[in-house]
């Protein structure tokens, strides 16, 4: 019945953009990727609440569940409910299963105030025993005085920083500004069009490769085999089945270069519990017997997690949750995304 693995990580989740399914179109179709994120994305993360991002939170992390995944690192951003707003996604991993590592998108795209904002949601997250990161969204939307406050708040908690790093050619001078403040515990999500190498300060921190989002988004490769330092996988909010993104990772760089063999992308897959100790001790029994072997796993679809262990808890017993009742969750979601459409 299947061998069995250590759980999954998702090193780079937005667990708010699980009600996005279906959304609106914009009123003009974005040609760039800065028209993607002003179109698209900043207008839905401003229209949230906070009830619907518990029903977002709570289907990510049912279906990271389902797909063997028991560690999500999220990066979170909803302007218009930002206090409370960690507490939210913390709560409703918890309650599903799932191990997070939170933190709350600073920016100052919303003025001084909703820079400050950001900056005290995740104070006031860590210093009350939350596990997470102080995020930033992206250089290129904040000042360098923003960047330098996220900076220095993150070292005075002793955390890092998780940031969007040269996602678009927009950001591209994010590395150069980033070099300053940037240390080991650092985790840059993209970096498709950073310089090779990167400044030294950059190449020490963990780059989040999201290879199924960067193709949907037509902003290039990566090229993350190129990277310095520790390299993670994850899925930018599409979903967290992380076998599925590895193997989309996989043909990506195999298109890049065909020399690349799984077992280097089953690398970046397996890094992910190094931003997550305890996943490594969390138990995921599969429902083919070479999910472990990167091959096998490569070119095998339709590859489930039949039953999970989350601290020796099972919250996946033969494809179903234990913890909460999955249609349950999935109808309270569909009810907030359809609250969430009619204000876009």
């Amino acid at each position: 019945m299947g061998n069995t693995t250590p759980g999954l990580v998702c090193g780079h989740h937005h667990l708010y953009s699980a009600l996005a399914r279906g959304m609106p179109a914009p009123p003009v179709t974005p040609t760039t990727f800065l028209e993607i994120l002003e179109q698209v994305w900043w207008r839905l993360d401003v229209a949230l609440d906070l009830e619907m991002l518990r029903w977002s939170a709570m289907l990510g992390a049912l279906e990271a569940l389902e797909c063997g995944t028991t560690a999500i690192v999220d990066h979170h951003e909803s302007p218009g409910a930002i206090e409370g707003s960690l507490d939210v996604i913390a709560q409703a991993c918890a309650e599903v299963g799932v191990r997070v590592v939170a933190c709350y998108g600073v920016t100052d795209r919303h003025g001084a105030d909703g820079a400050r904002r950001g900056l005290e949601e995740n104070e006031r997250f860590l210093r009350a025993g939350g596990r997470g990161m102080v995020g930033v969204h992206a250089a290129f939307t904040c000042s360098d005085e923003t960047l330098a406050a996220a900076a220095g708040l993150a070292a005075d908690l002793g955390v890092g920083v998780h940031i969007h790093v040269a996602e678009g050619q927009v950001d591209a001078d994010a590395p150069v500004r980033l070099a300053p403040f940037a240390g080991e515990d650092w985790l840059l999500a993209h970096g498709v069009h950073r310089r090779t190498p990167p400044p030294e300060a950059l190449a020490r921190a963990t780059l989040a490769h999201n290879a199924r989002s960067n193709m949907h988004n037509a902003v290039g490769y990566a090229r993350p085999s190129t990277w310095p330092g520790r390299v993670v996988l994850g899925s930018d909010g599409i979903g967290a089945d992380m076998l599925d993104e590895a193997r989309v990772a996989y043909v990506r760089a195999r298109e890049a270069d065909v020399t690349i063999t799984p077992e280097q992308v089953w690398s970046w897959l397996d890094a992910g519990t190094e931003l997550v100790p305890e996943a490594a001790g969390d138990r995921v029994r599969w429902s083919y017997d070479g999910a472990d072997d990167p091959w096998r796993a490569a070119f095998t679809p339709g590859v489930r997690a039949r039953d999970v262990w989350v601290d020796g808890v099972q919250v996946v017993a033969e494809g179903r949750a234990t913890r909460v009742d999955a249609d349950e969750v999935r109808a309270r979601a569909s009810e907030q995304a359809t609250r969430l459409f009619a204000r876009l």
